[in-house]
């Protein structure tokens, strides 16, 4: 990684993207997976992190079959389970991801890492966003949601931290960090940049901008450890907070399922996300977007169009920094669509604008 030196004005460079191809399915009993042998026909997320020589893909609401003629979570029959976690060790992003299996119980059903009340208006899920490993073990972050309002909108109690240390068999939700479910930081990515891990956050919903947090990586279950992007100073050096008030939006928008990668080829960050404010299929994002920044507080381009409307009711498109080709170039990620209710493998070359 080769960051610009803290105050740099860097140009942006990145024209756009293209070539965007769905390359396999991930998910459902019709992948190339065939998920249904760890009784998963549905689930969406996919968010992914590397620990322990793995690649781990940290999903949603998963259930074990979906009802005929419909589509999405509300539509899931069988076994409900509010967040699975399956492992890769395919290193090779071009002809789709093979996964070698689930998180599974003693009859090799892939399990619920981290319980949910299920009940509508008290705790009806709870989702983890993002997963990233620090101090010899692995976290989740997650958000436990209180009711959904819309496809856009959802109301949550709060979000928080899980902890495992015996290589993703059993989580424990820690009592702290959390962050209250009005706050910027329901919804994370996560990366780690000389020693601290950096929270990129959004709220409840994909209605909001997006905001910055870190901590040293030692310092991570410190509640009082987490610094805030509060602003640039003069020289555009940046300004770190302990109060989460003073907290400063680095991305206006309409920004949900967000993922933030360091990309080699642009030698810039790169932001995807689901953009709340595109048209909507049955309460997906009919839109993905993209935007770079030389600093991860930015400043951070417009946005530009990902995956557009011509694949309907997609959302949470998430990228890996290993899963790349071309000198990067070429990035991979994963996308859920509302109809089919699972994760499908993308492909998308980028664009330079001095290569146009």
């Amino acid at each position: 990684m080769n960051m610009l030196p803290v105050g740099t004005k860097a140009p942006f460079v990145l024209a756009g993207a293209r070539d965007v191809v769905q390359v396999s399915q991930l998910t459902g009993p019709s992948s190339p997976n065939k998920t249904d042998r760890f009784e998963v026909a549905g689930q969406d997320l996919g968010s992914m992190f590397e620990a322990d020589g793995k690649t781990w893909f940290v999903f949603g609401d998963t259930f074990s079959t979906l009802t005929p003629g419909m589509t999405g979570g509300g539509a899931g029959a069988g076994v409900w389970r509010s967040n699975t976690l399956a492992y890769a060790t395919d290193t090779n992003p071009a002809d789709g991801i093979t996964l070698d299996g689930y998180i599974v119980d003693n009859t090799g059903l892939a399990t619920e890492l981290l319980s949910a009340k299920q009940i509508d208006n008290v705790e009806f899920t709870v989702i983890p966003t993002y997963g990233f490993a620090a101090n010899g073990a692995m976290y989740l972050d997650y958000m436990s949601v209180k009711h959904f309002r819309s496809g856009t909108q959802w109301e949550t109690n709060y979000s928080g931290l899980a902890k495992s240390t015996d290589g993703g068999e059993t989580w424990t939700k820690l009592a702290a960090p959390r962050w209250p479910g009005n706050s910027n930081f329901i919804q994370v990515s996560v990366a780690t940049v000389a020693g601290d891990l950096y929270f990129w956050g959004v709220t409840h919903g994909r209605l909001g901008g997006v905001q910055l947090m870190k901590v040293r990586e030692r310092d991570v279950e410190e509640q009082g450890a987490y610094r805030y992007f509060s602003g640039r100073s003069a020289d555009g050096a940046p300004r770190w907070s302990a109060s989460i008030s003073a907290a400063k939006t680095i991305v206006d928008g309409t920004v949900g399922e967000l993922s933030v990668v360091w990309n080699s080829y642009l030698d810039r960050w790169l932001m995807t996300y689901s953009d709340g404010g595109s048209a909507y299929t049955d309460g997906a994002s009919a839109t993905a977007a993209i935007r770079e920044a030389a600093a991860p507080w930015g400043p951070w381009s417009d946005a530009k169009t990902l995956v557009s409307a011509a694949f309907p009711g997609i959302y949470a498109p998430y990228m890996l920094p290993q899963y790349t080709t071309n000198h990067g170039r070429t990035i991979y990620f994963t996308l859920s669509k509302w109809g089919p209710y699972n994760v499908f493998w993308y492909r998308a070359d980028l664009v330079k604008k001095s290569d146009r």
